[in-house]
């Protein structure tokens, strides 16, 4: 009962933070505090639980120095003009009747481009809701495609701080994993984007019965999402001349893409993704000074405190980046990884691994993790730590070797990078939804974070089924050769008594 106090204390705490709107870095600090005040009582040694939360923070350096680049990365790609010229030629292609299908499209290449669910919500996700908007769309599904799109390049980017992070944590090849996520992803991709079609199809007979798209945007969206209709569209017309806003802040030449360019290529050709960033990053600043004119002294400044454009239109779209814009995400990463350490030494959750263990007997690794990953972000109230949580909690159903840690990777990035968004009071979908001023509501509609996790718990059952036949039929053709059932080691300790180490 005392682990449960903590964690419950400790979630009490996290959700604080979240609803007072507060940092949840002094949250993740109380949370330090209180586990290791667990480990005391259970007479654990402080050094030892220090020493063991300093050694997960020291295996955490290799993600943060990438989360550094990625800053840097971010913020070059502002002042270059690279953000600025996808997102003005990319814009000329929406049009009334296509506009939700196209922002998810829209989204999912920008964010796969950038690697942030925040970054692209923040550019192209406000001038896809305000164009959206401006042509009268459904609110509701216009911010769910959004959600989703930003979504797609955060879970499979080279780039991404989640993708990066779900490497750095199962030891796994990050390009490997990128291919298998393409896969997995596939089906519920196209799926999303039937729906966003027939949801197009749908606004477009309605327009063409007479109702007209503001009519049946209206009858979809009372209460909340007309209010977030009205919010966005205050500023739609501000916006809608793209092209002409970010000429007037750029030269936007055709060599401000090249810095995309070369991570689309160096990713194909699964470079390291350190030298990746460095050449995009080299790129970029080639860019700043030749084509942007910048001054070295501004360019020097941009690096640390990111991006921002003197029109107050264009900073409301485009300013951000730079290393302290990831100080949150990197301090989050470490001060979790200490989580890891002080979990190990004082096994706090050895009794709920044990639980997960069993649940992972009957239904499966990718279930398990699914179900864990679900209750994780509830608690976690934000991606970061859901991943770091259902990967300690879920070790126990993977293996040591290259296919099981794989295995995990892809679970992981099915399961936790998805899932958070779809919390209500996570920050994971919180803030991007409040960046466009979308309603809440358009989580019912971001399909593609739905039908990926549940894709693949309906791909491991029926893998598990077809397993089940094939071996009871192969028993009774051969009886001799069927094996007795014996039960795993954690499952046999839970049968028989949890039986901790001393000092527990």
């Amino acid at each position: 009962m005392l682990e449960a106090g903590a964690m419950l204390l400790f979630c009490a705490v996290l959700f604080a933070s979240v609803a007072l709107g507060w940092s949840i870095i002094p949250a993740l600090f109380v949370g330090v505090l209180l586990f290791m005040g667990y480990g005391l009582v259970r007479r654990c040694s402080l050094r030892a639980m220090a020493s063991r939360a300093a050694g997960s923070v020291r295996s955490a350096g290799t993600v943060v120095v990438a989360f550094v680049l990625i800053g840097v990365l971010t913020s070059l790609w502002r002042a270059s003009g690279t953000i600025a010229f996808i997102v003005a030629h990319s814009t000329a292609v929406i049009h009334a009747a296509t506009v939700i299908p196209l922002s998810f499209l829209l989204c999912s290449a920008m964010s796969v481009l950038v690697g942030s669910s925040f970054a692209s919500a923040a550019t192209m996700g406000t001038i896809c809701m305000s164009l959206g908007l401006s042509m009268q769309a459904n609110p509701v599904m216009l911010g769910g495609a959004i959600l989703a799109g930003v979504y797609v390049g955060d879970r499979c980017s080279p780039v991404s701080t989640s993708a990066l992070l779900v490497k750095q944590l199962t030891h796994t090849n990050l390009f490997n994993t990128i291919a298998r996520m393409l896969r997995t992803g596939a089906v519920p991709f196209v799926l999303s984007c039937v729906v966003y079609v027939a949801a197009a199809v749908v606004e477009w007979l309605c327009a063409s019965g007479g109702s007209g798209f503001g009519a049946a945007s209206a009858a979809a969206t009372a209460g909340s999402a007309g209010s977030a209709s009205a919010a966005v569209s205050t500023n739609a017309s501000s916006i809608t001349d793209i092209g002409g806003l970010f000429s007037s802040a750029f030269d936007l030449h055709w060599l401000t893409l090249v810095p995309a360019l070369l991570v689309i290529v160096l990713a194909l050709l699964r470079v390291d993704v350190r030298l990746l960033m460095l050449a995009s990053i080299a790129a970029s600043v080639a860019v700043c000074v030749g084509v942007q004119h910048m001054e070295w002294a501004e360019l020097l400044r941009l690096l640390i405190f990111g991006y921002h454009a003197q029109n107050p239109q264009v900073a409301a779209l485009l300013d951000g980046g730079g290393i302290l814009s990831m100080l949150t995400v990197m301090a989050t990463v470490c001060i979790s990884s200490a989580y890891a350490g002080i979990f190990a030494e004082t096994r706090m959750l050895a009794r709920l691994q044990q639980v997960i263990e069993m649940l992972g007997h009957r239904i499966g690794a990718c279930g398990a993790t699914m179900i864990t990953a679900t209750c994780a972000a509830a608690l976690a109230c934000n991606q970061t730590l859901t991943i770091m949580l259902t990967h300690q909690l879920c070790g126990g159903l993977y293996g040591d070797d290259e296919s099981e840690r794989s295995a995990q990777a892809i679970d992981l990035e099915d399961s936790a990078v998805v899932i958070a968004p779809l919390i209500p009071w996570s920050i994971a979908g919180a803030v991007p939804l409040a960046t466009i001023n979308a309603p809440t509501l358009s989580l019912a509609a971001a399909t593609f974070l739905y039908l990926l996790p549940l894709s693949r718990m309906l791909a491991s059952a029926v893998r598990r089924r077809s397993g089940f036949r094939t071996r009871h039929r192969s028993q009774n053709q051969n009886p001799g050769l069927a094996i007795p059932h014996r039960p795993k080691p954690m499952l046999h300790m839970f049968a028989h008594g949890f039986h901790p180490k001393s000092g527990d």
